[in-house]
């Protein structure tokens, strides 16, 4: 069994910065892409960032040069730095990874933490 625990979501007014955080654990061989998605209310999922195990990232053009995703393998952690925070960023933000549990590679999503941007 493999599961996926957020942390580090709130409220924070424009400008502001948060730092979430995403710990895998359970039954892992290997983890490949790890990314964050949100949600925001009547929107459909989207991509906020991705990173494969070979490190190279990628955004959202909508969070360019505000986030940054970063990873660390011995700890299958993945973290999202926020800052410059809009009202728009405003969401239910997931963590996602592609897991091999020895029995094949699958993807594993977290709760979901929420990220609330206003004054």
């Amino acid at each position: 069994q493999v599961s996926l625990v957020e942390s580090g979501g709130g409220l924070v007014q424009p400008g502001g910065s948060l730092r979430l955080s995403c710990a895998a654990s359970g039954r892992i061989v290997r983890i490949h892409t790890m990314a964050w998605y949100r949600q925001a209310p009547g929107k459909q999922r989207e991509l906020v960032a991705e990173i494969p195990s070979g490190g190279y990232t990628n955004y959202a053009d909508s969070v360019k040069g505000r986030f940054t995703i970063s990873r660390d393998n011995a700890a299958n952690t993945v973290q999202l730095q926020m800052s410059s925070l809009k009202p728009e960023d405003t969401a239910v933000y997931y963590c996602n990874a592609r897991i091999n549990n020895g029995f094949g590679s699958s993807d594993y999503w977290g709760q979901g933490t929420q990220v609330t941007v206003s004054s």
